[in-house]
């Protein structure tokens, strides 16, 4: 008996709830009743403990509002920022590729120069490539030796005095060393 009572009285209260409800199209209406001030007063303006808290419930109302147009102002901001952000994330990277290219060209014009040098040196008799390295930076002499064929290397080193071959020979390894 009692599982059946629950259920009608369920719906002793929802079908007047829903038909107030269905009645009323705008239902933000019937929710606002409850939070007017002025409605809470009816029939209590001379007791002076509910006017203050009605008072009270209005400014802590206000305050709501006002703290609810400003967290949606921050959000409009926080869009805009984000919104500025990705736009600006998309602009760098694409400097980025821009930047990395040119430095792709140059670092690729730059191995075409230092391979068409290795070239002369490789078709230079030893003795004369022995006598222009040695007037080189020893730092760029040895990077010219490891880069043309070992045959032409070791006739040029040859082709050194023993003092200047030995300073060559040490920056190569070292070069060889800095690689690792």
């Amino acid at each position: 008996m009692r599982r059946s009572l629950l259920p009608l009285l369920a719906s002793v209260f929802a079908i007047p709830a829903a038909a107030a409800l269905w009645q009323s199209q705008d239902a933000t209406r019937i929710f606002a009743a409850f939070a007017e001030p002025s409605g809470l007063l009816q029939g209590c303006g001379d007791v002076p403990e509910a006017v203050a808290l009605a008072e009270e419930l209005r400014d802590r109302a206000l305050r709501i509002e006002r703290y609810m147009e400003s967290v949606d102002a921050r959000k409009a901001a926080l869009v805009e920022a984000e919104l500025t952000l990705r736009q600006r994330l998309a602009e760098l990277k694409a400097r980025k590729g821009g930047m990395q290219s040119r430095r792709d060209l140059a670092t690729e014009a730059v191995r075409e120069d230092i391979d068409r040098l290795v070239a002369v040196y490789d078709q230079m008799k030893p003795a004369e490539a022995a006598a222009v390295l040695t007037n080189l930076p020893a730092d760029f002499a040895a990077e010219i030796l490891m880069r043309v064929r070992p045959e032409t290397g070791a006739r040029i080193i040859a082709s050194v005095e023993p003092r200047q071959a030995a300073l060559l020979t040490a920056q190569m390894g070292a070069r060889s060393v800095r690689k690792q």
